[in-house]
Order: structure tokens, then sequence, then C-alpha cells
């Protein structure tokens, strides 16, 4: 997962502070990397999420695992905490973290006129830069990417290769964007003019809030007149659609291949599992969870889970798929019942 050259050595003991956790082990043992148990050799440390996993645990090679405080006791270095995957999830960020290095602008990069752009960037060949744009210290765009006229990225942002930003969008601090994903395009509003359709003008933004991490190709759409908003620490996966005049709330998650249809409102926290689809002009509140291809076509109060197409709560979806094994068995059995009503009352077949 992580090589030894790509990382830096760390301590047991400096991992235990880093993650809060218990130690149990020699603090100086060194670390060099993270692994998955089934591949991980002495020099480093791997982790596993409950007491299914203890024979793997047991086979393990690891030199020192990330372990839950509930478990057994076990004559192996190691740290205990209170959630082992988030363990994970920052002791990799950790071993992987690297300081900035500013690359600067390339001379291959097109930057047009009035822009305010930082020194420590690194702005890499075939990038396209339009005018007045500002862009923060610790930013970098990747080759192919596309910034149109009067956009704003914050610091510490990344746009990965062929990303595009549309005019006047704004992104803010530690946004990350994956590749092939558009910033702005137009929404898709039309007006209906006998057999034709008028487009009706995007003239809105899209504001993405600090600390946003969107996938590879997804799409979202600028407001027809104000603007389409993604809320800070919200994740976005890849190929999502996301329309004009949508808002979302802070620290939401849209799973691979979510639609989420015009002036459509998110709460905080609220999860869409894959493929979900959600009409316009609904208002779906704080907390709500929504299961994977599942179709939205009212407002969804704070908190509910909500499943199915149409979505209705969960409960309710689980007890109607159920159900279904046992149609083609109870429509045999009406009819069967509706012959032998006839023959009572003495109906003709």
């Amino acid at each position: 997962m992580f090589r030894e050259n790509e990382i830096e050595m760390k301590s047991l003991g400096d991992i235990a502070q880093l993650l809060q956790g218990d130690l149990k082990g020699p603090p100086e043992l060194p670390i060099k990397g993270i692994q998955a148990l089934d591949v991980a050799g002495p020099d480093e440390i791997s982790f596993a999420l409950g007491p299914r996993y203890r024979k793997d645990v047991e086979k393990s090679r690891a030199g020192a695992l990330i372990l839950p405080r509930d478990w057994p006791l076990l004559d192996r270095p190691s740290v205990l905490v209170d959630d082992p995957y988030l363990a994970y999830a920052l002791l990799a960020t950790a071993f992987l973290d690297k300081p900035f290095k500013a690359m600067g602008v390339s001379p291959e990069a097109h930057v047009g006129s009035d822009c305010d752009i930082d020194q420590e960037v690194s702005i890499y060949p075939g990038v396209y830069v339009g005018d007045r744009v500002h862009i923060g210290p610790v930013v970098s765009l990747y080759p192919g990417v596309y910034v149109g006229d009067d956009v704003y990225i914050g610091e510490g942002t990344t746009l990965y290769p062929n990303v595009v930003v549309y005019h006047g969008c704004r992104l803010g601090k530690r946004v990350s964007i994956h590749a092939g994903t558009v910033i702005g395009s137009d929404g898709f509003g039309y007006a209906r003019s006998g057999n034709s359709h008028v487009k009706i003008p995007q003239t809105g933004i899209v504001v993405i809030e600090d600390d946003v991490e969107i996938g590879a190709n997804v799409t979202i759409d600028r407001a027809a007149l104000e603007e389409t908003r993604i809320g800070r620490g919200t994740k976005i996966d890849n190929l999502v659609q996301i329309a004009h005049n949508v808002s979302i709330g802070a620290n939401s998650i849209l799973v691979g291949q979510v639609g989420v249809s015009g002036s459509t409102r998110l709460g905080k926290g609220v999860v869409l599992g894959g493929q979900v689809g959600i009409v316009g002009h609904v208002e779906l509140g704080d907390g709500v969870m929504v299961a994977a291809q599942s179709g939205v076509n009212r407002n969804i109060a704070a908190g509910e889970i909500v499943s199915g197409s149409p979505a209705m709560p969960h409960k309710s979806w689980l007890r109607a798929v159920s159900a279904f094994k046992y149609l083609p068995d109870l429509v045999k059995e009406v009819h069967n019942l509706k012959r032998q009503i006839k023959s009572l009352k003495g109906d003709p077949e």
C-alpha cells in the first residue's frame, strides 16, 4: 500500500500519540508503513476492525497492530483505539503527508491578465488560467486544467488533470477535485415554445466551500440566477450529477452515480447511496439517509432513513421487498379464489 521510499519512519509511541490510543509495546519500535493484515511485514503496522478478524490477526506478520480497546489480551505490540477504521485513515494520511513543494508557474501554462496568483503554487504545463483569477497559496493545478475568467481558488486546493472550472466559480480552501470533473457548466434549463425549446441563460455560479472532495467525472452545474452551493466538508464520489441551484449542506456524502435535480436542498450530514435520484425542488432535512437506487420525489424530514422508488421509510421498504417473491403465488391464489366465488354464485366461467 505505502512503500518505504514514499514515507517517513515513525515510532510506535508516536503513532499511539497521534491516534490518542493506548500503547501496548515498546514505544521506540520503528514502523515504516501501514499494510493489510495478510501482507504486512515485521516493520509495518496493520489494523483489525473487530473480533471477526481474530484469526487474521493471529496469522499476520505485522510488527504492530491497531485494535479496538476491548480486544482480548494479545502478546503483540499494539495500539488500542476507539475506532480502528478512523485510526487507519488518520495514520495512512500521516504516512503520506509531505510538505508542499511549490513548482511555480510553468512557462508552458497560459495565464491571463490581472490575475492574483500566490508565489507558492504549482501550475503545471498545459494549464489554462483566464483573466482576473485569484489563486491562493499551496494550490496545485495539474496538466490540462482549465480555469475560466474571474474564478477564485482558495488556499491548499488541488485540481487534478483535465478539471474544468467555468467562469466566476469560487472554490474554498483545501478543496480536492479529481480528473475530468466539470464545475460550472450550464444548468439544464429550457422554456417551451411550440415544438421547440428556448434556452434559459444560466447566469449564476458554483460555490464550493472549504474541505470538499469531489471525485472523477463529476458535473456540477452553475445556477440559473444565484448559486449552486456545496457545503463545507462534503464528499462527492465519481460520476455524480448535481444540477443548477442545488444546495448541499455541510459534511454530506454523495456516492457514485447519484443525480440531484435542480433547486433541491440537502441539509447537513445527508447521505445518498449509489444511483440515488432526486427530483427537483424538494428538501431533505439534516441527517437524512437514502439507500442505494432509491428515487426521492418528496420532501424528507430530518433524520429519516428511506429506501425504494418512490422512496418510503426504510422499514416499510424492507417489508415490501420481502413480499415481492410471494407475488406470483398470491396472484394465482387470488385467481383461484375468484373462480371459487363465481362457482359458489353459480356464475358461468
